[in-house]
């Protein structure tokens, strides 16, 4: 982990991949990430039942290695390879750990495929790893099963940057070990290197500390809103214990990645608080929170305090080898320190001029301690804003990539890691079914093109780049699927960023190889999303409704493959038509198409939109745009635990107003809304003032629909049911006055902002 940015000076060629030689005409194999130098040889090697993989020295890891190998292509190709120990023979497979190999970097490898056999040689355990990485990718071109011809090739590789991660948030929502740990078998898939474990939070206390019990006995569990109805459960939570972690941590080291543990600090303390009232500012015991955002909960800044942090970093030291430490230092507002005589009193006597300097004498003071037991302070960007920052800690810059220009050029290691671009919370599609998340859209593209080196630094302050890293924040992931869903194929993006040369990124490239990577996916149960190849066919609504004829358009979020379509509802393939331009259908009609590779293979599930008068007048709440004033939108789930990816709801936390698009009118004299009541657990902190407030004329609120715009007249007025009695989902309808020609709605929910959100799952204008 000491190691700092490696850049290549390799030959961008003409198909934009840098240090690809093709000595011959086979395409360039699949590979995700793509090798620093690969040349394509003739001829071809083929690997079958009877082809060893031979260990051609005697460390444990070299072992480790051969079997991880021969257990994986068994389980994803179906072809069991028998182990040997020995010399190199010829017709083999050879993984050794060899001093005299050609790549001299850390974490490098060779590979070398001739018609006689394959080589695998690396200087570190870390190098033979991936190269057994890239070999099983060779072995697995597509989704068949049995021996495969491999090309001849030669491959001399290494990573760009020393950190390539991804952070796991396992507070607001829980995996098991067995989640984590095929997470962690992507993550090796991918060559990702460190694994950022967020343990502790406001929503809970993951990890167990034996000095202190009460941390997961009651900073464990959380009693959700509406807890017992809906769905939701009675309490939820748990830790993983120490034994448990162990495990954890010797199946990444296993697969040569490290596990960063974030004990977050000064704020995101509710769970500590509620489990050791003493260590808070108040005195007083809250709740473990239920509220997502930013919460007023820090530690205190007196030494029994600092005596119980440094209790825990023991632990966790001895649990993690890794040599950084995770303390958060993010968000932490400083309301109840500045209500405190204690704590001003504190900040009076250490000399200090504000609350963000204390924050900064806190950060140093557990830096110190971290380093005199041999590790490293790694902190959010916020750590910055104090005076005291540790020399040697290392900042993760997620508020844009500001905070790692300042601390590179202040001389600290930083890892981009910045919202929005790279947080994997944030949705990769605008489709109805899409999942739960944060909008606006964090796309594959996106990920792919993040710039990982800002242009501003020059090469000394580059230096200090160590990697790049995701996040997967879990407010709106309840289950493994939902962080599937969220995390591929966005890591296979990112993976290319971290791993390979800055000359080799080529968006066309990255995307002709996937299809071969969904197939791996497949294989292995992995449930990535499609959302990049999701077709989104639409149509003019308005000339539809008029005319009764609708033209209609068909694209995909990539731009990759071929689409497909049916007229009948019949499920598409690729000799159904082929999409070239807009086409007109008489209505009624129903659409469906998928996005299909060149070899067949589907890029995503078919899409299917029904194309009728009752239809084109029904829109789901997710396709209403938010009103003018604040662009922040959430979909949210029907509850915060749910285990369902559908529904969900478009939300505005600030401002429960939303635009149904202008509109043919003729004949519509109704409305109706399936509404729906959602629990509102946010905490915003210092935004709360930006919560939009309206008068209501009946005891729970209305959804009142204006027309034209929201300071347009009214058109209905429809009373909420009591929230005390009523289900959570429930029907509103109104008349509406007759009307010809185009209009918009504005639907704005007027209930009481102290008690639940309210959200929009279907309009439908009728008859």
């Amino acid at each position: 982990m000491t190691r700092r940015l490696i850049l290549f000076g390799c030959a961008t060629l003409a198909l934009g991949l840098a240090g690809i030689v093709r000595a011959a005409e086979p395409p360039v194999p699949a590979l995700l990430p793509l090798p620093a130098q690969l040349r394509v040889e003739a001829g071809r090697f083929t690997v079958d039942a009877n082809t060893p993989i031979v260990l051609a020295d005697d460390a444990a890891s070299t072992r480790r290695t051969g079997a991880w190998l021969a257990d994986l292509v068994a389980h994803t190709r179906g072809l069991h390879l028998p182990l040997k120990h020995g010399a190199p023979t010829a017709r083999a497979i050879v993984l050794r750990r060899d001093p005299t190999a050609p790549v001299v970097e850390r974490e490098g490898y060779a590979l070398d495929i001739t018609p006689d056999g394959i080589r695998v040689s690396a200087r570190d355990d870390a190098g033979l790893f991936h190269g057994a990485v890239t070999l099983w990718q060779l072995l697995t071109p597509d989704a068949k099963q049995g021996a495969v011809e491999v090309p001849a090739l030669s491959i001399r590789d290494q990573p760009r940057f020393a950190w390539r991660g991804l952070m796991l948030d396992s507070v607001r929502h829980f995996q098991s070990v067995a989640e984590i740990e095929k997470l962690l078998d992507q993550m090796a898939q991918h060559k990702l290197n460190v694994l950022h474990w967020h343990l502790t939070d406001d929503q809970g206390w993951r990890i167990q500390i034996r000095r202190y019990p009460e941390l997961t006995a009651i900073g464990g569990w959380r009693t959700p809103p509406d807890a017992g109805h809906d769905g939701e459960p009675r309490r939820y939570g748990g830790f993983y214990t120490q034994d448990q972690v162990r495990r954890v941590v010797a199946y990444a080291a296993a697969r040569c990645i490290t596990i960063v543990p974030e004990i977050d600090m000064p704020g995101h303390a509710q769970a500590a608080v509620a489990a050791y009232p003493q260590l808070g500012v108040t005195g007083r015991r809250p709740p473990v929170s239920i509220d997502w955002g930013v919460n007023p909960y820090l530690y205190n800044v007196d030494d029994a305090t600092f005596t119980f942090i440094e209790h825990v970093l023991d632990e966790v030291m001895a649990l993690f080898p890794s040599r950084y430490i995770h303390v958060g230092g993010d968000e932490a507002i400083k309301d109840q320190w500045q209500a405190s005589p204690a704590v001003q009193a504190k900040l009076r006597a250490l000399g200090l001029k504000d609350e963000n300097a204390l924050q900064g004498w806190f950060i140093d003071r557990v830096g110190q301690y971290l380093d005199r037991h041999g590790r490293k302070l790694v902190g959010w960007d916020e750590i910055l804003d104090g005076d005291n920052l540790p020399a040697d800690a290392t900042v993760m810059s997620w508020r844009g990539t500001d905070g790692a220009i300042k601390a590179a050029l202040m001389g600290h290691d930083v890892v981009l890691s910045p919202a929005p671009q790279l947080y994997f919370d944030h949705a990769q599609g605008d489709l109805a079914d899409e999942y739960a998340g944060r909008l606006g859209v964090e796309s594959l593209q996106n990920v792919y093109a993040f710039p990982t080196v800002p242009a501003v630094l020059g090469a000394a302050q580059a230096r200090h780049v160590l990697g790049v890293q995701a996040n997967v924040w879990t407010e709106h992931m309840p289950t493994m699927a939902h962080v599937e869903h969220a995390v591929f194929p966005r890591l296979a993006a990112l993976a290319e960023v971290a791993w390979s040369p800055a000359g080799a990124n080529h968006w066309p490239g990255f995307l002709a190889r996937l299809p071969a990577q969904f197939a791996r996916y497949r294989a292995q149960r992995v449930a990535y999303a499609d959302s990049a190849f999701a077709v989104d066919i639409a149509a003019d609504r308005n000339v539809a409704l008029a005319t009764g004829r609708a033209t209609v358009t068909l694209s995909d979020q990539a731009g990759f493959g071929a689409i497909h379509y049916t007229l009948d509802g019949s499920v598409p393939t690729p000799a159904s038509p082929r999409y070239g331009a807009p086409f007109t259908a008489a209505l009624p009609a129903t659409v469906r198409a998928a996005s299909f590779a060149a070899d067949g293979s589907a890029l995503a599930a078919p899409r299917e939109r029904v194309l009728d008068r009752a239809q084109l007048l029904s829109l789901p709440g997710t396709e209403l745009e938010n009103c003018p004033g604040s662009n922040f939108r959430l979909r949210l789930q029907p509850a915060p635990d749910a285990a369902s990816t559908q529904p969900v709801y478009a939300v505005n936390v600030f401002d429960t107003c939303q635009l149904f698009p202008v509109t043919h009118m003729d004949g519509v004299a109704a409305i109706h809304v399936e509404a729906v009541r959602l629990p509102r657990n946010f905490a915003l902190a210092h935004e709360q003032k930006l919560v939009v407030t309206r008068p209501h004329a009946t005891p729970f609120g209305e959804l009142v629909v204006h027309a034209d715009s929201c300071d347009g007249a009214v058109l209905a007025s429809m009373p909420l049911p009591d929230p005390a009695r009523g289900p959570s989902r429930f029907e509103l309808r109104a008349p509406l006055p007759a009307s010809s020609g185009e209009r918009g709605l504005c639907l704005i929910y007027t209930a009481p902002t102290d008690g639940p959100l309210y959200a929009i799952g279907r309009v439908t204008l009728t008859p």
